[in-house]
C-alpha cells in the first residue's frame, strides 16, 4: 500500500513541475496557469481531437475566470494554419466553446468592418475570429497599445451584424 501512495505523490510532483505557476492578468482579473500539451485532462484532449484532430498542438493555458475554468488549447492544422479551441471544463466534462484564427482587417468581412467603424473603431491592430458553436462568429478587434483586452467587439450571426455592448462571456 505504502509504494502505491509514494508512487502517487511523485506522480503528482512531476506533474506540478511540469506547469508554470500561476499569473494573474491584470486586465482580466484571470488566473492562468502554462500547461504542457501532454498534462492536458482526458476529456479536454478528447474535446480537441473531436473538434480538430489535424491539429498539432503547441501551447496550452489553463484559466480561471469568473468561477469558469477554461483550456486556451493553441496549435496548428496540417495545411501550416493556426488555430485557437477554447474548452469550457467543468465537472470532468470539456466542451469547445470558440475555435479561433488571427485576421487581417482586409479579410474581415465588409458588413463587419463597416459595423466597427460606424461605431467609431480606426483600424484594429489585431483581429481575432471567434466561431462559436451556435454557428455565430465574434471579431475581437484590438487597439494600438491595448493587447489584453479587445477594444471593441462584433458579433455575426444568421446574416445580422452587432456591435456589443458588453464583452462576449468566453
Amino acid at each position: 500500500m505504502k509504494p502505491v501512495i509514494y508512487i502517487t505523490i511523485a506522480a503528482g510532483l512531476l506533474a506540478a513541475c511540469s506547469q508554470e505557476p500561476a499569473q494573474t492578468l491584470p486586465s482580466q482579473g484571470d488566473i492562468v496557469t502554462e500547461f504542457a500539451p501532454d498534462d492536458l485532462p482526458g476529456p479536454v484532449q478528447a474535446a480537441v481531437s473531436a473538434a480538430m484532430p489535424d491539429m498539432t498542438v503547441q501551447e496550452v493555458l489553463r484559466k480561471e475566470r469568473d468561477e469558469r475554468v477554461y483550456f486556451d488549447v493553441e496549435g496548428e492544422r496540417a495545411d501550416g494554419s493556426e488555430i485557437e479551441l477554447d474548452i469550457l471544463y467543468a465537472d470532468g466534462v470539456a466542451e469547445v466553446v470558440e475555435i479561433q484564427r488571427d485576421l487581417a482587417w482586409p479579410d474581415v468581412p465588409a458588413t463587419v468592418r463597416e459595423a466597427a467603424q460606424s461605431a467609431g473603431a480606426g483600424e484594429p491592430v489585431r483581429i481575432i475570429e471567434s466561431v462559436q458553436t451556435d454557428g455565430s462568429i465574434i471579431y475581437e478587434l484590438f487597439a494600438e497599445g491595448q493587447p489584453s483586452d479587445p477594444a471593441m467587439e462584433v458579433k455575426t450571426s444568421d446574416g445580422q451584424v452587432e456591435v456589443l455592448a458588453e464583452r462576449w462571456p468566453h
